[in-house]
């Protein structure tokens, strides 16, 4: 279980990741950004195009957590197999990675694709728990 573990601590960290790069980008012009401490969300509403979606992967990084974590968690206590969850765990962070980068890259339909991906780790992690019950 150090493995999904260690996978769940790497997904609670990646929002925070991903805004890095709309806190401390640079404006579409070129010029070094300046932090807004003091009213964060609304400098981030004004952002556009590659500060934005940094912003919008942090979004979507923390939307997935809740999911991802339940899904390791419930997996583990019902008893399903430890390679099954550290594989979905790894897949899970892969495509998380993937559809950060695919955000920052503004790759739409990979993005997608790798937001399936994950989907699916989820998705996988919670019928195996529910089969492990039954």
């Amino acid at each position: 279980m150090r493995i999904a573990y260690g996978c769940l601590l790497i997904v609670i960290f990646l929002p925070y990741v991903w805004v890095y790069f709309a806190k401390f980008g640079k404006t579409e012009d070129g010029t070094p950004s300046r932090y807004n401490n003091y009213a964060p969300r609304a400098q981030q509403a004004k952002f556009e195009g590659f500060r934005a979606r940094a912003v919008w992967a942090h979004n979507n990084a923390f939307e997935a957590l809740p999911g991802f974590a339940a899904a390791v968690l419930v997996a583990a206590q019902v008893g399903v197999a430890v390679e099954t969850i550290n594989i979905a765990a790894i897949v899970f962070v892969c495509a998380r990675i993937l559809h950060g980068v695919c955000y920052l890259a503004n790759w739409a339909a990979q993005r997608s694709a790798v937001w399936f991906i994950g989907f699916v780790a989820v998705v996988f992690l919670m019928t195996e728990a529910i089969l492990t019950v039954v």
